[in-house]
């Protein structure tokens, strides 16, 4: 036993494990706590190292020597191996100088930070499981500004985690709720409950996203809220697919109703173009054979409508064969190449030499690539400002699809009119323009052969369709 010249014994008030340890490593002196928790006295005591765990001991024998050799303190964190158990510890090794004595000794104290490191293995769980998580997430502080977002939610809005932290959620913010919806929600979470609700998003690049959203406060041990954690399940996939179903049951209603109209309106048409056609041969007055010849005008658009109805009402005679749809292609931008319109656009295409032969209504789908690629010629006719305007057609084929894709120019359309373009009637041509049926046919020929229509669009950017045909072995 050591004379060491100060009082071993204040220590043993202290919560904390001390221990009193020479140059050799070799405990000297411990105080209450540190024997308590060995359930030995300083007689039975060994080597301090002997008690730290074996893949850190060869690096703690290395700290204490620089300790005693620079005279400087140095921290670890280590585990102790007490009573058949692994302590987790902070060990603060302190040199003591003393000239008195010969021999060097070591004041180590040892905190036992278990609880400290079961709480950061818990945060690290949950870190890791919000991080990697398909959801959305993010933390607001009690202002509402983000301070944690995880990678799914930049991947969903299409911001940066720097450009987010920080930031009321309001910055991709639809604005389509009014502000007594939001008013609901802060007034649910302030009070310490759950809120859950549908809303709709923008990412970055302007396109909308559409989530279930719950909030949940978080609370501290007396209840307090201390921020909100906030997690999003999309359903942006699941409203498009309830957007496509509702447009299929539209479709099939009216198609069923189509055949009908145009057989009740088609006899008495024809009627009347009989009898202003003898009107006509009978009249010498000139003003009247004018007015006779805008009414067989009129006549003539309402037939080609009741012929458009027809077509997408009536089953088809056709047979499948066997379709070139590269060659279909040509053939349908050629056609609309001839056009007056068509003189000043320019016409690309990239069509890939690896596409089967599909079984396919030629006329029908070349009556598709018309109406886009006709649509695309007069969008860009109302353009005021034209500059190298384009329309690019390219084809393209994976083992289950084949994808034609029309891009243009065009001044755009309206967001509100994306979802409208391939209903009956509904046109953005001015009237007398168009008749509002091409892509609603179009869209109807395209269902027949288990195939897709999607349009996108931007203002001042043009548009896009992507139509995609099933490819069967």
């Amino acid at each position: 036993m050591n004379n060491f010249n100060f009082d071993f014994t204040l220590f043993d008030n202290f919560p904390e494990m001390y221990f009193l340890v020479n140059s050799a490593g070799k405990i000297t002196r411990m105080n209450k706590v540190a024997s308590d928790t060995l359930i030995q006295t300083v007689d039975e005591a060994e080597i301090f190292f002997d008690y730290i765990e074996l893949c850190d001991r060869t690096n703690s024998e290395k700290i204490f020597s620089d300790a005693l050799v620079n005279g400087d303190s140095k921290v670890i964190e280590t585990r102790l191996f007490v009573n058949r158990n692994f302590l987790n510890v902070k060990i603060t090794i302190i040199p003591l100088n003393n000239s008195d004595e010969k021999e060097k000794y070591l004041l180590v104290n040892v905190r036992d930070i278990s609880e400290e490191k079961a709480k950061e293995a818990e945060l690290i769980r949950f870190f890791n499981v919000a991080e990697n998580s398909v959801n959305p997430i993010q933390i607001t502080d009690l202002n509402g500004k983000m301070i944690y977002v995880n990678r799914a939610f930049e991947v969903a809005s299409g911001y940066s985690k720097e450009e987010l932290l920080g930031k009321n959620p309001r910055i991709f913010g639809s604005g389509k709720f009014p502000s007594s919806f939001w008013d609901k929600m802060w007034a649910t979470i302030s009070s310490g409950k759950v809120w859950v609700g549908e809303v709709e998003n923008r990412r970055k690049n302007g396109e909308p996203f559409y989530t279930q959203l719950l909030i949940s406060p978080i609370l501290e041990k007396d209840g307090k809220v201390s921020g909100y954690f906030a997690i999003h399940r999309d359903l942006t996939e699941k409203r498009t697919l309830e957007r496509q179903l509702i447009h299929t049951q539209k479709m099939e209603s009216i198609g069923t109703l189509a055949a009908g109209i145009a057989h009740e309106v088609g006899n008495p048409l024809a009627s009347i173009s009989a009898l202003v056609q003898v009107a006509q041969r009978n009249s010498k007055d000139p003003f009247v054979n004018e007015k006779l010849s805008l009414v067989k005008s009129q006549i003539t658009r309402i037939s080609k409508i009741i012929r458009d109805l027809v077509d997408f009402s009536r089953p088809s005679n056709y047979e499948l064969e066997l379709t070139d749809i590269n060659k279909v292609i040509y053939e349908a931008v050629e056609i609309t190449k001839v056009g007056t319109k068509a003189k000043d656009i320019t016409f690309e295409t990239n069509l890939s030499d690896s596409i089967p032969m599909l079984p396919l209504i030629s006329d029908q789908i070349q009556q598709v690539f018309l109406n886009i690629l006709l649509n695309a010629v007069d969008a860009i006719s109302e353009k005021k400002e034209k500059k190298n305007e384009k329309i690019t057609v390219s084809s393209q084929a994976d083992s289950d699809w084949l994808t034609i894709t029309f891009v243009d120019t065009g001044p755009g359309i309206k967001e509100e009119n994306i979802n409208k373009i391939f209903e009956p009637f509904f046109t953005t041509k001015k009237e007398g323009k168009g008749t509002g049926l091409g892509l609603w046919v179009s869209y109807g020929i395209v269902r027949s052969f288990q195939g897709d229509i999607k349009v996108k669009s931007k203002i001042n950017e043009g548009t896009t369709f992507v139509i995609k045909l099933p490819i069967h072995s």
